[in-house]
């Protein structure tokens, strides 16, 4: 599987096996996650066979089922683009993870943050986590707004590679499937802005790395 299929077939998943992530991938993982971290500033984290961070009313409430492994989004409140990069490299992490063989799950609020295993410094903010294990099922793929709703770009003057990242942009996971983002084209700049709503500014940061895994074109 490649990056591009990846995108395609990526959906949130909420159940999950009852299965240890194989320590050959949990390997991999870390390893992606340090990478990461000293790219980034972040300070991400893989947490696994850990039950209690989504045994809680509000994971039964997000209709979560058997999560032991999560990752972490942590980085400095100082940090004024930290939700953007929590997004950005986060979804690194939920497509690689996909090629792996892996299902993920974004979580902004139905998880338990005070049996979170995560470490948060002095000066950190815990912004959000990411389920991640052998799914139960492949989730649903999510509708989406159309293309004249997110970009004014009109068809006929979209480069090839603008269209392939056009795509892989409006099948970006996003907050209650808001899709609250728009995609401009200047000369070769593109521009992807971020609208008002809940976690928009994080979506900002996932719909950018879908664009530029696809398109191979960097995002303003």
């Amino acid at each position: 599987m490649d990056i591009n299929q990846a995108i395609k077939e990526r959906h949130s998943v909420r159940k999950y096996l009852d299965k240890p992530i194989e320590e050959e991938l949990r390997n991999k993982l870390n390893e992606l996650v340090d990478e990461i971290n000293k790219e980034s500033g972040l300070h991400v984290q893989l947490i696994c066979d850990e039950p209690g961070c989504f045994n809680s009313f509000l994971a039964h409430y997000g209709r979560f089922s058997d999560v032991k492994n999560y990752i972490a989004l942590v980085g400095k409140e100082s940090d004024d683009k930290l939700e953007e990069k929590c997004g950005y490299f986060g979804q690194k992490i939920v497509l690689e993870a996909q090629m792996m063989g892996l299902r993920t799950c974004w979580v902004g609020g139905t998880f338990s943050k005070g049996k979170c295993k995560a470490k948060t410094d002095d000066g950190e903010k815990h912004v959000l986590v990411i389920t991640i294990g052998y799914g139960a099922e492949e989730g649903k793929a999510h509708k989406s707004k159309r293309q004249e709703q997110i970009c004014d770009v009109p068809a006929a003057d979209m480069p090839e590679w603008f269209k392939k990242g056009l795509e892989a942009a409006m099948l970006a996971p996003t907050a209650i499937n808001q899709q609250k983002f728009n995609i401009s084209l200047k000369g070769e700049d593109v521009i992807v802005t971020a609208g008002k709503g809940p976690f928009s500014v994080t979506d900002l940061g996932i719909v950018k790395y879908n664009f530029e895994a696809a398109s191979g074109h960097k995002c303003l």
